[in-house]
Order: C-alpha cells, then structure tokens, then sequence
C-alpha cells in the first residue's frame, strides 16, 4: 500500500524540478556576449625579397588607387553599420456567420392525429457568430556600429562582423552585428545602411543590476508557469 504513494511522491517531485527549471531558464538574460563576432584580422603578408629598385613608390605599401580610394574591400577592413531599423506590423481579422431555420407542421384535422395542436409542432432556429482580432507591433533601432571585413567572395559581396561593448558603472551592454553586404553599396566613408545588408544578426544585451532589478524573480516565474489564470 505503500509502493503507490511513494511513486507518486517521486514522480510529483521530478515534475516539480522540471517546472523550476522552465521557471528559470525561460526569461534568461544574456550573461556574457556570444563568441564569433571578434574583429577579423587581414592575412599576414608573405615576407619575400624585393628587388632594390631604387625607386620611392611601392605598391606593397598602404596603395590606394586613384578610382576606388580608401574604400574598404579587403578582409580586415573596417566598415561602419548605420543601424537604421523600423518595422511596423499591422494585421486585422475579421469573422461573421449567421443561419437561421423554422420548421412547420400542420396536424390533420380528423384522424387519431387530430388532438395535436399545431402551436406545439413549430419550430425555429438560429445561430450567429461574429469574432474580431487585430495585432500591431512596432521596432525601432537606430545607432552605429563599426565592423570588419571577415570574408571577401568572388561574386562582389562580403562578410562583415563585429561587436561594441559598453561598460558602465552599472553593467556592461553590447551589441553584436552580421551579415552581408556588397562591396558597390559601401560608400566613400565607409558606411553602409543596415537595411542593404542581407542575413542580418543583430543582438542588443546587457548584464547588471539593472538588468537583473528589471527582471522577474524566480519564484514568481514559477507560479506564473503553474497558474491556470
């Protein structure tokens, strides 16, 4: 008799820690930034014996032509991210039925049916529904952020990655940025708009005390999760 309630017991408290555990792990906040957007560094040169030509002009040494200037295009590079994002969503749904029905029977005035009253045998029916749902959600995001040159490919389109952090009295906070852009749309400055960039992965976190007195503590998670209101 009692094989069954300690089962019980065992299985409760294994759900139970499972719980928890959601609790926790549901709203994480970002405790250090994520690896990978390191600045990217240009391949070492390959030391090799250059003839004495005399002459001042070297190529080998910072050149820069006259057509394409300063512009960033090789790995190592650093490109600057104008953040420039603004994302507006709107959607509206809208449902509505209706049906309606009567029925009638008129009972036979002699006969064995003739004692029925022909009020008792009408009927009548009707069901309606209407429901309506809309949802709107608006982002923005703007600032700078300076990256690198991580990969150059042959079809005129480049990697780019990199971080900002900030540390303040606080916490620290970072942002964390890649994708890729083509190497016609950097400009002289080199800047180039987030919304030309593809495959974007933008990551805005933070750690502290401020971010930890902005979030919900534990336990209040874990009933939040158990409640059925």
């Amino acid at each position: 008799m009692t094989m069954p309630f300690k089962l019980h017991l065992r299985l409760s408290s294994v759900h139970l820690a499972g719980l928890m555990a959601l609790a926790l792990a549901a709203p994480a906040l970002a405790g250090k930034p994520k690896p990978g957007f390191e600045a990217a560094v240009p391949p070492a040169p390959v030391a090799a014996a250059r003839p004495a030509t005399g002459a001042i002009f070297d190529s080998s040494l910072g050149y820069a032509s006259l057509i394409q200037g300063t512009v960033a295009r090789r790995v190592g590079d650093p490109v600057t991210i104008l953040l420039i994002e603004n994302t507006i969503t709107n959607k509206t749904a809208g449902s509505k039925t209706g049906r309606n029905g009567n029925v009638s029977v008129t009972p036979p005035s002699a006969g064995p049916l003739s004692f029925l009253d022909p009020n008792a045998l009408n009927a009548a029916g009707q069901s309606s529904f209407k429901g309506d749902g809309s949802a709107t959600q608006t982002s923005q995001f703007n600032g700078a952020v300076g990256v690198t040159i991580a990969e150059v490919r042959p079809n005129g389109t480049a990697l780019v990655r990199g971080e900002k952090r900030l540390l303040l009295s606080q916490g620290q906070e970072w942002i964390q940025f890649s994708g890729i852009v083509r190497l016609i749309d950097i400009d002289q400055q080199n800047q180039v708009r987030s919304n030309q960039v593809a495959d974007v992965r933008v990551e805005y976190a933070g750690n502290g005390s401020i971010q930890r007195a902005s979030r919900e503590g534990w336990l209040s998670r874990f009933f939040n999760l158990i409640t059925p209101f």
